[in-house]
């Protein structure tokens, strides 16, 4: 019955040799030394790239107009590439003009830090540590 587990059975020395030595002559037999190698031309090859001082691959080549135009072009920054934004990320701070005009003698946006006696009196103090003031 499939239900009921089998008592193991524990094979002996003479047993476990015995099964040793038909894994290792299956072995020998499915193996096979390869001697002549050659390119699988099922598998894509990655191309080597040149040595960089080597004279003989440093040689001038005419220069590709196509290639360099598609270099130059992705060189260039993101608004000069597109008109407009491509993603969300590049709606901040696509219009570089400000919304209000930076007039600076406007005293309503800009709030310039002002210095009378007593307020230089107490940086001064601030700035040699005394505690008596705070």
């Amino acid at each position: 019955m499939a239900g009921h587990p089998r008592e193991k059975v524990i094979p002996d020395e003479v047993h476990q040799n015995q099964i040793l030595r038909e894994l290792y002559l299956k072995e020998l037999r499915t193996q096979k030394l390869y001697t002549q190698y050659h390119v699988n031309p099922l598998r894509k090859i990655h191309t080597i790239t040149r040595k960089p001082m080597s004279w003989h691959d440093n040689l001038e080549e005419p220069a590709d107009a196509r290639f360099l135009n598609l270099i130059h072009h992705t060189a260039q920054g993101p608004r000069k590439k597109y008109p407009e934004t491509q993603t969300e990320n590049q709606e901040v701070g696509w219009d570089l003009e400000p919304l209000v005009n930076p007039e600076r003698h406007d005293r309503r946006l800009n709030y310039f830090r002002v210095c009378s006696d007593i307020t230089l009196y107490k940086a001064k103090t601030w700035g040699l540590g005394d505690d008596r003031h705070k």
